[in-house]
C-alpha cells in the first residue's frame, strides 16, 4: 500500500467519530438560495435555483461540464455576482457581501497552495489574515493537522507532498477558520482512481468530525452517491432533480437523471400495452416488459424511453424470455463479472453484465426483470452519456 493510501486509513463509517461523544454542531442553521441565477449577456448559465441547506448537510451539485454546477458554487462563494435572486444565511442576506466577509471556506480543483510556504504556514494563512493571535493560530493549526493526519508533514512544502496529501492541506486550510460553509469544486479530479476512492472516505470523515456543512461539485455520480446527503442534478443551467442518493438512484425523474444514476441503456420504443403498474414496449427487434417511472402515465401507441442499468441487463438463462438478441462486440474482465458491450441487428447498443463466459462475436439473448426496466414518457429526451 502506498504511503498516501496508508495515511488515509481507516475510513470511518457514517456517524463514527472516535474521541468525540457527539458530532460537533454545525456553524450554520440554514442557508437558503432564492431564485439564484447568473447570465452572461443573452446566455443564462444558471436559471433560477431555489435550495435550502440545513446545518451539517453534505450537498452535491452533479452534472456534466457546462451544466451550471460550478457557476452555482461560485455564486455561493461570491466569486460571481448574481444576475437575480438572493442568498440568505441564518436570516441574513449574504449575496451582497464580498467573498472574504461570507465566512465560507473553499477547496479548489487545483488546491491553490502557496509553494514557498510550509504545510503549517499554508494552513495558518487564513487565520493570520484575520488577525488571530499566535497562540490560537498554533492551537487551531495543530488540531486541524491532526484531523487530516498531516502532523508529521507540517514542516514540508507542497512540492514534497503527494497529490492526496496536498488535497488534505487544501481542506485543512479551508476548515481551520471554522467556516459556516465549505465549498469544494471537484477536489478529487486530479487524483488517480485508487486515491480518489480513499480520499472520498477522508472527505466524509472530515465533514463529520468537524461538523461541517458542505457543498460539493462533481461530474462523477459514484462520488456524489457515496458522499452526499442530498444531490442536486443540473442540466443546461436548470435543476433536473433534488433528492437523497436513494431517491435519485431508485426513482430518477427523467432519462437525464437516470443516465447519471447508472441507467446506461436508454432505448426509445413504442408502448404496446400499459396498466396495473407495468408496461410493454417494443420496436427495433426488442420487446421489453417494465415499470413506469413515478408520475409517468403511459398508454398504448405512445413512444417511451426505457432505461436499464447494465448490472440489470444479463444474458438470458435456459428457457428464460428474452428482450431480444445482440452480438457482443467488447468484453471487459472485471473479476467475477464481465462487462459486455453488444449491438442489436438494428444498431442499438446494449450494455450488460455477465457472470458467464461471453466472447466478442457471440450472439447473446438478453433478459431483464420488469421491475428493473424503467419507462419514461414520450416527451422525455434521451441523453447519451
Amino acid at each position: 500500500m502506498s504511503p498516501e493510501l496508508r495515511d488515509a486509513q481507516p475510513v470511518l463509517a457514517v456517524g463514527d467519530t472516535p474521541g468525540r461523544p457527539d458530532r460537533p454542531a454545525s456553524q450554520l442553521r440554514e442557508l437558503t438560495l432564492h431564485g439564484v441565477s447568473r447570465a452572461y449577456g443573452a446566455h443564462t448559465a444558471l436559471h433560477p435555483l431555489d435550495l435550502t441547506i440545513t446545518g451539517g448537510e453534505f450537498i452535491a451539485l452533479l452534472g456534466p461540464s457546462g451544466c451550471g454546477k460550478t457557476t452555482a458554487l461560485n455564486c455561493l462563494a461570491g466569486l460571481l455576482p448574481l444576475t437575480a435572486g438572493s442568498i440568505v444565511l441564518d436570516g441574513d442576506r449574504v449575496d451582497t457581501l464580498p467573498p472574504e466577509k461570507r465566512g465560507f471556506g473553499m477547496v479548489f480543483q487545483n488546491y491553490a497552495l502557496f509553494p514557498h510556504l510550509t504545510v503549517r504556514a499554508n494552513v495558518a494563512f487564513g487565520l493570520r489574515m484575520r488577525g488571530v493571535g499566535k497562540a490560537e493560530i498554533q492551537r487551531r493549526v495543530e488540531d486541524v493537522l491532526r484531523l487530516v493526519r498531516l502532523s508529521e508533514h507540517a514542516g514540508k512544502h507542497p512540492g514534497q507532498l503527494s497529490g492526496g496529501q496536498q488535497q488534505r492541506v487544501a481542506i485543512a486550510r479551508a476548515i481551520v477558520t471554522e467556516p459556516k460553509l465549505v465549498l469544494m469544486d471537484e477536489p478529487l479530479s486530479n487524483l488517480d482512481a485508487a486515491l480518489r476512492l480513499a480520499m472520498r472516505g477522508e472527505i466524509r470523515r472530515i465533514h463529520q468530525e468537524f461538523g461541517l456543512t458542505t457543498v460539493y461539485v462533481t461530474h462523477d455520480q459514484e462520488e456524489a452517491l457515496s458522499l452526499a446527503d442530498r444531490l442536486v442534478v443540473l442540466r443546461d443551467g436548470r435543476v433536473s432533480q433534488v433528492g437523497t442518493p436513494a431517491e435519485l438512484y431508485e426513482h430518477p425523474a427523467d432519462p437525464h437523471v437516470a443516465a447519471f444514476m447508472g441507467y446506461r441503456n436508454l432505448l426509445t420504443l413504442d408502448v404496446v400495452s400499459a396498466g396495473g403498474g407495468t408496461a410493454v414496449a417494443q420496436g427495433r427487434g426488442l420487446r421489453i416488459v417494465g415499470t413506469p417511472a413515478r408520475a409517468v402515465e403511459l398508454a398504448a401507441g405512445q413512444r417511451a424511453t426505457v432505461a436499464i442499468r447494465p448490472e440489470d441487463l444479463r444474458p438470458a438463462g435456459p428457457g428464460e424470455p428474452t428482450v431480444g438478441e445482440a452480438v457482443a462486440e467488447i468484453v471487459e474482465y472485471h473479476g467475477r463479472v464481465l462487462h459486455v458491450e453488444a449491438r442489436t441487428r438494428d444498431g442499438d447498443r446494449l450494455y450488460l453484465n455477465s457472470g458467464e463466459a461471453v466472447h466478442p462475436g457471440d450472439v447473446v439473448g438478453v433478459a431483464v426483470d420488469p421491475d428493473r426496466a424503467l419507462f419514461f414518457g414520450a416527451d422525455a429526451e434521451v441523453v447519451a452519456q
